[in-house]
């Protein structure tokens, strides 16, 4: 079940040069991470079938003061901000749930790492464990990974 699901401002929609980002890239790079996280006995954390990475454009948004801070300190009033919430299922270590925020945050650090330095932006990376009250699943996507294996 891991799904990381990302909220972000539309200004980040623009081209790199104009102070965006590559949100599908961002995706792309967020899901291999999660991926590539071992637990304690070396074993892939999320399944590959099961993990998921979804970007969605805040339709309304209002970031902080509005953009006075940022004029006042020369860095630009247009505020971005990106909110990342991986949601897991109940049962993994506290271990584990460190080495996923981990991987997510130098993900972040890296793609991020223009826009830090020449834009005010926000970077929120939380990770949850649920209690399901209800987990219902259908999927032709699992038994793609599953073969031989």
């Amino acid at each position: 079940m891991p799904h990381l699901v990302i909220l972000y401002t539309p200004n980040l929609d623009k081209s790199v040069s104009d102070g965006g980002a590559d949100m599908g890239a961002l995706c792309r790079t967020l899901c291999d991470a999660m991926l590539a996280v071992r637990d304690e006995a070396d074993k892939q954390v999320f399944p590959t079938g099961g993990t998921r990475v979804l970007a969605y454009p805040a339709a309304h948004s209002a970031v902080g003061d509005g953009g006075a801070a940022g004029i006042a300190a020369g860095r630009g009033g247009d505020y971005a901000f990106v909110y990342m919430n991986v949601r897991m299922a109940k049962g993994r270590s506290a271990l584990t749930h460190q080495r996923v925020g981990d991987a997510l945050q130098a993900v972040v650090k890296t793609h991020f790492a223009t826009q830090l330095a020449t834009r005010p932006i926000g970077i929120t990376v939380q990770v949850d464990e649920g209690h399901e009250v209800f987990d219902g699943k259908t999927s032709s996507l699992h038994p793609l990974f599953n073969r031989g294996g």
